[in-house]
């Protein structure tokens, strides 16, 4: 079976194409237009063993908002779309990560429920020229898109850096178990009998 997806989103703000690969072996080719975000989906794919490509064009040239927010869309979407009926997934992922200083730790359900928890107090409103503030508006949409319960907690951390870098790969970890086929589980991992 193959969990794959590839969708292109073309709005008066952004044109975005992605395809990812659930099954893949972590490999990524990344043109974001938004430095930042390009290191910290380079860090998710790499650490959720996920083939993910994106291709985004945005007004940059306003801010990294757009740009940011869309591809935290796409990415929700081609996540949903590509897991299915979930048929024989784990469903749930945790992972507390460290990053030298700073510990951060992501719990996903891909229950159908779409809820984005997030306790982080970065100590800087940007990191080089991207606007603190994003993580949460693209995690928010990545948990509305891919159907997730998503909870992020930043335990502790002094370099804004290190804590975002931190939840990106805990993200990448969690979701990585969350999908895991497990041959124990026989259909859709609810007592519903559907997610």
């Amino acid at each position: 079976m193959s969990r794959t997806s590839e969708l292109r989103r073309k709005t008066n703000e952004t044109n975005i194409q992605l395809s990812i690969n659930i099954d893949g072996e972590g490999s990524s080719n990344l043109e974001t237009g938004v430095p930042f975000m390009t290191h910290m989906l380079d860090l998710f794919a790499k650490h959720g063993q996920f083939d993910l490509m994106i291709d985004a064009k945005g007004d940059v040239e306003i801010d990294d908002h757009h740009t940011t927010e869309d591809i935290g869309i796409c990415l929700g979407q081609a996540i949903n779309e590509a897991l299915g009926d979930k048929r024989g997934i784990k469903r749930y992922g945790n992972s507390f990560v460290p990053m030298d200083e700073a510990l951060a730790q992501v719990v996903v359900d891909l229950s159908n429920r779409p809820h984005l928890e997030m306790r982080a107090e970065f100590p800087n409103q940007k990191v080089g020229t991207f606007d603190t503030e994003l993580v949460h508006e693209f995690l928010w949409k990545l948990a509305l898109e891919a159907r997730m319960n998503l909870h992020v907690i930043v335990h502790y951390g002094h370099n804004t850096h290190h804590m975002i870098e931190a939840v990106f790969k805990a993200l990448a970890r969690a979701l990585d178990e969350a999908t895991t086929i497990d041959p124990r589980i026989k259909g859709i991992p609810s007592t519903k009998g559907m997610l």
